[in-house]
């Protein structure tokens, strides 16, 4: 190496070390809610400059990084731009890779991303953090595939300290691993709850510029408003049971807090066709009649399912051709009595876990229902509907780059290419799977698509720590920009919150009938769990503020997005002005009020 080439190396090393020393933990970073779904030439720069990930560009060779198998051959290669990656090969185990190792502290929330290659195919890779000699704590992953780059982005949190050790896994030995512009940040639990308080600010509330003047034009300085969210924009709702039809006091109490529903069994095929050819819409009918007079919107759960399981044994019966005809006919029959009536359909429920359709008919099974459907009811939003993406990691056959896959495959059918899908994300949160770090990760990824997400199933083991962890799932979700409403899975029955259940201790495997989720006793009276729902749903709306204005005539207040009464008065008026807004969410510009006392 030439004298220049010693300097440049020298002021790299500078550089890095500068960078490691001005980042090493707990800076105060902004969250960087971005991630990249596109297979690229060349891999992004690493997000927070690698955060404390040492020689993350790998610009020093093998510097900080250590080979992960006995055998594995670990290099460092370059890009035609000269790029320089770290390459893993002659692998024999699928752990075997690349590591570096991290002192990692409990009750911190570590965010993750790294840009993955391999030499030929398509292989699902993640990262994992080996805590001990028994135990790995799953990172993330991704479907990585040959000659373009593919963001990995992930997060986790540990329980004690641990010096961990970060490698790579692809169960296909015979491919190479390449990996390239590694990031691990820290983030203190109150910095992660600032993140949440103001991408609230920046993503669910706008700025009003109320100007008040009298009938000559006049400013008007200490005019009174009060404003009062009538309906907010953002849906936060529960499923409901047939057993709302009848009971005065269950429509009163749900009507009251939600703003949207969705039914637990009621328009699944099993409910409305029990014996082939005898279908009964008796029950669905009265209980969309119900919501649709009190103009609370409906998701209409679930056209098909993949499950095998949750298709009736008369279905399981029926030969390829049978299946299809029953399927349309269902389709048909469903989908032409509620048309225009609902506000999204979940088309095949659980496809990316299960296959009975592929597996009986084609294929493509699910592509072209997804047609039909849109054929059927064109005005309505077609929703994916799955479960483990947000909650378990480790199930990587759902992960969120395998969601995007499902979304692609969808969207490829001949017809479908400007589909807007819908992206359900169940959420059945277990006391072992919530890791709030990937939660978060997980709806950075699927909010790259730029399709609409929904939590449509939202609920978390009944225990101890219930009604914490909740709100720490509800909070993560309404504050993610790319989230768009909430459906908690908690449709009340007589039978489902009785005491009996309640005081069933073995939370892992409740008795048949009762609810994992129990928002209210019998008499309608909340139980804690139901407190903090109520307490929440408060805290995101925007009722009795009151200010007034300045010297200039101008009142500002930041408000949640949704319709509003605006009422205005003035000392030396003896008007009262009364105006309805809507505060959309279509622009961070102020909306602009005028108002004449």
């Amino acid at each position: 190496m030439g004298k220049m080439g010693v300097f440049l190396q020298y002021v790299k090393l500078v550089i890095f070390c500068s960078l490691l020393v001005a980042g090493s933990v707990s800076a105060d970073w902004e969250y960087d809610y971005t991630a990249s779904i596109d297979c690229l030439k060349e891999p992004l720069s690493p997000q927070y400059g690698g955060g404390f990930v040492e020689n993350p560009k790998m610009d020093f060779g093998m510097q900080g990084w250590n080979v992960s198998g006995e055998g594995t051959k670990v290099e460092i290669m370059q890009t035609e731009s000269g790029n320089d990656y770290l390459v893993a090969s002659n692998r024999h185990d699928p752990r075997d890779s690349f590591s570096q190792t991290f002192e990692l502290k409990k009750d911190v929330l570590y965010s993750f991303s790294a840009w993955i290659q391999i030499s030929k195919g398509r292989e699902k890779v993640a990262a994992f953090m080996k805590v001990s000699d028994q135990e790995s704590v799953v990172v993330g992953s991704v479907l990585a595939r040959a000659g373009c780059w593919s963001m990995l982005k992930g997060g986790f949190q540990v329980y004690q300290d641990y010096n961990a050790e970060l490698y790579f896994l692809s169960n296909n030995t015979r491919v190479e691993l390449w990996v390239d512009n590694v990031s691990l940040k820290d983030f203190s639990r109150k910095q992660w709850r600032d993140h949440q308080r103001k991408s609230i600010d920046r993503n669910r509330k706008r700025e009003l510029r109320i100007s008040v003047t009298n009938e000559e034009g006049e400013k008007l300085v200490g005019a009174h408003v009060t404003l009062n969210q009538i309906k907010p924009h953002f849906l936060l709702g529960a499923s409901t049971t047939e057993a709302i039809i009848d009971n005065k006091a269950y429509q009163k109490w749900f009507i009251r807090r939600f703003t949207v529903t969705s039914f637990n069994n009621e328009l699944k095929w099993y409910y409305t066709e029990k014996e082939n050819g005898k279908e009964n819409y008796t029950v669905p009918d009265a209980m969309i009649s119900f919501f649709r007079k009190h103009e609370i919107p409906i998701r209409g759960h679930t056209i098909l399912w993949d499950k095998p399981m949750m298709n009736s044994p008369w279905i399981h019966e029926l030969s390829p051709r049978q299946l299809l005809n029953a399927a349309v006919h269902r389709m048909g029959s469903v989908m032409s009595r509620y048309a225009g009536k609902l506000a999204s359909w979940d088309v095949i429920n659980e496809n990316i876990h299960f296959s009975f359709y592929e597996d009986k008919m084609r294929p493509n099974a699910s592509a072209m229902f997804f047609k039909l459907a849109q054929a059927l009811d064109p005005g309505t939003m077609m929703y994916l509907n799955e479960y483990a993406t947000l909650e378990y990691p480790l199930d990587m056959e759902v992960s969120p780059s395998m969601y995007v896959e499902m979304l692609r495959s969808i969207r490829s059918f001949p017809g479908n290419e400007n589909m807007v899908v819908g992206l359900g994300q169940q959420g059945h949160f277990t006391y072992d799977r919530l890791n709030i770090s990937y939660v978060r990760a997980a709806l950075d990824v699927l909010g790259a698509t730029k399709m609409p997400i929904w939590l449509t199933e939202l609920d978390t083991e009944r225990g101890p720590d219930q009604i914490m962890e909740l709100e720490e799932v509800l909070r993560e979700v309404f504050s993610h920009p790319a989230v768009e409403g909430i459906v908690l899975w908690a449709g009340w029955k007589p039978t489902g919150c009785n005491k009996t259940c309640l005081e069933d201790k073995n939370f892992n495997k409740l008795a048949k009938g009762c609810a994992r989720m129990c928002f209210t006793d019998n008499n309608f009276k909340n139980f804690p769990l139901g407190d903090m729902v109520d307490r929440l749903i408060r805290e995101w709306r925007t009722t009795n503020m009151k200010g007034a204005t300045n010297k200039k005539g101008v009142y500002q207040p930041l408000v949640f997005h949704g319709d509003y009464t605006l009422t205005f008065t003035h000392p030396c008026s003896d008007r009262n002005v009364t105006r309805l807004v809507n505060v959309t969410k279509d622009s961070w510009e102020p909306l602009e009020i005028q108002v004449v006392l």
